[in-house]
């Protein structure tokens, strides 16, 4: 895992959009996998002014999010599909045909799951995949006790999970207890990962992802075993880390190792 722990929320938002944006720069039909929740907005909004200030391009790139609510269809206001739009589909030149999310409303939500892990295995895999973290440190809608080698699958969601969600929902609002989500196999999978954390409310799942054990228990602690996992996270998400001036070294000098390699270019 790569650590980088910067100052606050925007530096977070800035250095994770940038990735995606280097990634698209050299390679214009990217796979990029994308998330929701209140974390990935202001990355969307910066790649929505660097789109929209032409210095990237969103028009041959294809998209797959992590997961959807299963029961709501796409234009439901709380759809992970509708969520996507609003912050970011609408206001970038990505073509919509290209952009993908597990459909919350299949009469056969198996046969959608199969069906989705051969989408993204079709589009030659995910390139750049965006995750945030729960508080249970679930990545997508894997919960504690997922198996690490999961697929896309009908999830059932923790009441953690559904009780931090619930800000989303009107008090008489149907809100689903039951999600379409890529499962960590398919995660793991991608060529890149970029999870982004901000608050103390993550610190504790920050540190059993890093410093724990690998385990069922903690769904993103499966990140130990990728090969290109980038940690982004500001010093509240980074508070519980055993030694946060260690973790900051390193990425110091591994910054250092790349402006060498780039100079030999």
């Amino acid at each position: 895992m790569q650590i980088v722990i910067l100052k606050d929320a925007a530096q977070v938002a800035e250095y994770g959009a940038n990735i995606f944006i280097e990634q698209i720069k050299n390679k214009a039909n990217s796979v990029i996998g994308l998330a929701t929740g209140s974390t990935p907005v202001a990355l969307y909004q910066e790649l929505i002014q660097k789109n929209q200030q032409n210095e990237v391009s969103f028009a041959d790139v294809t998209s797959f999010n992590l997961d959807e609510y299963l029961g709501l269809k796409g234009e439901h206001p709380q759809s992970y599909r509708h969520f996507m739009g609003e912050q970011l589909f609408n206001h970038i030149d990505i073509d919509l045909n290209n952009t993908h999310v597990p459909p919350g409303d299949a009469n056969n939500p198996l046969t959608a799951c199969n069906d989705y892990e051969d989408k993204i295995t079709k589009a030659g895999g995910i390139d750049v995949q965006l995750l945030g973290i729960g508080r249970n440190a679930h990545i997508g809608f894997n919960e504690p006790s997922s198996g690490l080698t999961s697929r896309t699958r009908v999830k059932t969601l923790t009441q953690a999970t559904i009780d931090d969600n619930a800000r989303f929902f009107a008090e008489d609002e149907y809100q689903p207890h039951l999600s379409i989500t890529m499962g960590i196999g398919t995660i793991l999978d991608s060529k890149k990962v970029v999870l982004l954390a901000t608050g103390e409310g993550k610190a504790d799942a920050i540190k059993d992802m890093v410093e724990g054990p690998l385990a069922a228990i903690c769904p993103a602690s499966a990140l130990q075993l990728h090969r290109d996992a980038v940690i982004v996270i500001d010093e509240a998400a980074a508070s519980k880390l055993a030694d946060t001036e260690f973790y900051k070294h390193i990425e110091a000098e591994n910054q250092k190792l790349i402006a060498h390699l780039a100079n030999l270019k």
